[in-house]
């Protein structure tokens, strides 16, 4: 997409730092350079603050990516795009999957909302499809929810982290740049399975495991 809007030398891509190296790479194949810009903290999509203040001269396009099945805010981006003439350009992380799936996803993320205590449960927005149930582990840092997923898995709730390294702070990518919501985000979020195959009774299992943590769980020393 890129490529085939004239995209290339001597231009700045904006695109979020939290999430898979593939687009920073993807702005690199074409010559240009990406400008890493931060994320709103409830949706993980890039913020429309940030991307216009990350504007400069040689800024060309925009990629947003619609993050764990909740779409940015599209419409404040491409008024961001239509106030400094860049392209906007969309990717979501993965395929949509079909209406009944996102339907018992949405059940049993209803279900965690209205059951999890001690984490900090996601805001749903509007077509939200929860490819992935992010919650955050709230504490000192990363050792806080580290120490909460090795938890969980020991009592059988398969759990991940959706964001291990932002890009920014990949070898290949590294910049000194402040994004405060990235790296907190990054520190803090954890996924949950909502799949449309669990049964009532894996999801009175994840909420028991959760509950018990209490949501917080310092290391070892």
């Amino acid at each position: 997409m890129l490529r085939a809007a004239g995209v290339g030398v001597g231009d700045e891509v904006i695109v979020p730092a939290f999430g898979s190296i593939e687009i920073a790479e993807a702005v690199t194949l074409v010559g240009a350079a990406p400008v890493f810009a931060d994320i709103d903290p409830a949706s993980y999509c890039l913020d429309v603050g940030a991307v216009e203040a990350a504007v400069t001269p040689r800024s060309a396009a925009v990629v947003v990516v619609h993050r764990f099945g909740r779409p940015a805010d599209i419409g404040g981006l491409h008024a961001v795009g239509q106030r400094h003439g860049l392209l906007v350009l969309e990717s979501a992380e993965s395929g949509t999957p079909a209406y009944d799936e996102v339907a018992r996803r949405r059940q049993r993320a209803a279900y965690l909302d209205a059951k999890l205590r001690g984490v900090c449960t996601p805001e749903g927005g509007v077509g939200h499809t929860y490819q992935q149930y992010v919650v955050r582990v709230l504490g000192n840092g990363r050792p806080d929810r580290d120490a909460f997923a090795r938890a969980l898995r020991a009592r059988g709730v398969d759990c991940w982290v959706p964001v291990k390294t932002p890009v920014h702070r990949m070898p290949e990518f590294r910049r000194c740049v402040s994004l405060p919501e990235t790296e907190r985000a990054a520190e803090e979020t954890l996924a949950l399975p909502v799949d449309a195959g669990l049964t009532k009774r894996d999801m009175q299992r994840i909420v028991s495991a959760c509950n018990r943590l209490g949501g917080l769980l310092q290391p070892a020393l």
